[in-house]
């Protein structure tokens, strides 16, 4: 999972994205309005939840909210705000925001929140997903091969093998580059080892067993996940 985290408080925007990246979320942090614009116009569709913080630098939580309703884009939003009136909160909701956490807030309740907004959001994904002997528990986050069967076996995962096989099994018989593995398992401006997809790859198939090779290696394009017939 994705979130677009938009907080200029440089001590509380880095605690909220330890805290959600410890739970396995990838985090892109703008600590302005505008960052968070740029992100958004670089690629809305790839958030599923937007955590912004009422006043910012440059364009508000409320102007991003604005923005992304009047493209009729359907991103759930978390407003963060020391604001607690109820006349502003109906500011907020009235441009387009799901809903509210009053500063100063717990990690806990954060983390409620968001799973609920996930929960209600239409991108929303299924807590499962199978492909033939492959279960992937999105909850747990573990494989289960041979599901239901005496063989059964579950298989811990961390937690950016268990990105990558969601990533694979939700678009199978698709190639998928270098470049899109690390957008989907590293913020925007990390910089990761140049031998790191092909490291997890190997870690990953390695984990899968026989399963492994379902994952195959397409030379000079990246990789596709191949479900059996």
């Amino acid at each position: 999972m994705r979130i677009l985290l938009a907080e200029d408080e440089p001590d509380l925007g880095k605690a909220v994205e330890r805290v959600l990246t410890r739970e396995g979320y990838i985090v892109d942090w703008a600590s302005s309005g505008d960052e968070a614009l740029g992100f958004l116009e670089l690629n809305a569709s790839i958030y599923e939840v937007g955590v912004f913080d009422w006043m910012l630098p440059g364009m508000t939580g409320v102007e991003l909210c604005k923005w992304l309703r009047l493209r009729s884009l359907s991103l759930p939003v978390l407003m963060l705000t020391a604001k607690d009136k109820v006349e502003d909160r109906i500011i907020g909701l009235d441009a387009g925001a799901d809903d509210y956490l009053v500063k100063p807030f717990s990690m806990a309740e954060l983390l409620a929140r968001l799973r609920a907004l996930r929960r209600r959001s239409p991108e929303f994904k299924s807590a499962q997903i199978q492909i033939g002997n492959v279960l992937l528990d999105c909850d747990r986050r573990v494989a289960v091969l041979h599901p239901g069967k005496v063989e059964e076996s579950i298989v811990e995962l961390t937690q950016k093998e268990f990105l990558l096989l969601r990533y694979f099994m939700e678009h199978p018989n698709q190639i998928v580059t270098r470049d899109m593995v690390l957008n989907q398992l590293w913020a925007f401006g990390a910089e990761p080892n140049s031998n790191v997809v092909a490291a997890q790859m190997r870690l990953l198939r390695r984990k899968l067993g026989e399963y492994g090779d379902l994952i195959e290696t397409v030379y000079g394009m990246g990789y596709r996940f191949n479900p059996p017939e």
